[in-house]
């Protein structure tokens, strides 16, 4: 299911599920101007596409004690035979870390850690991190506000 063949209909119910995924089929419906059961295929195809990955809850990271983010941009040794695999599979099995991304420029990657505080973003570099052995360096920046935060993408 390709954006561009997403009609009206189909783009809103997108809408509506990334603002509020615990909206009821009759809910989705009232939203979007369809009855109930074509509202129902629609989803039940976007799922099944890979358009709709999962339902979540967003989870204020404060309210649990994760006060700390970090953008720690990550530079492997390129010669390390294994480095990549070796990184991302700690990325893989790395709670502190909830996002990756391999980007060009000067490091390889941009990790998102959130962390209690600084001694345990500290811990997390010691412990782990560091262990990794293609690791060549790793540049903290500490997010000091956070501007904007969505998870909504645009639908087109």
């Amino acid at each position: 299911m390709e954006s561009e063949r997403f009609d009206r209909a189909t783009r809103q119910i997108l809408e509506a599920l990334q603002a509020d995924a615990r909206l009821s089929t009759q809910a989705l419906a009232e939203r979007v101007g369809l009855s109930a059961t074509p509202v129902w295929r629609r989803v039940k195809e976007l799922e099944d596409s890979g358009v709709i990955r999962r339902h979540v809850a967003l989870v204020d990271r404060e309210k649990l004690g994760l006060s700390i983010c970090v953008l720690a941009n990550v530079s492997l040794v390129r010669h390390s035979e294994g480095a990549v695999e070796q990184f991302e599979q700690l990325v893989q099995t790395s709670r502190e870390i909830i996002e990756c991304h391999g980007i060009t420029g000067e490091a390889d990657y941009v990790i998102k850690v959130v962390v209690p505080d600084m001694k345990a973003y500290d811990q997390f570099l010691q412990s782990k991190v560091f262990k990794v052995p293609g690791v060549a360096s790793v540049r903290s920046n500490v997010v000091l506000r956070e501007v904007k935060y969505e998870t909504a993408l645009p639908v087109i």
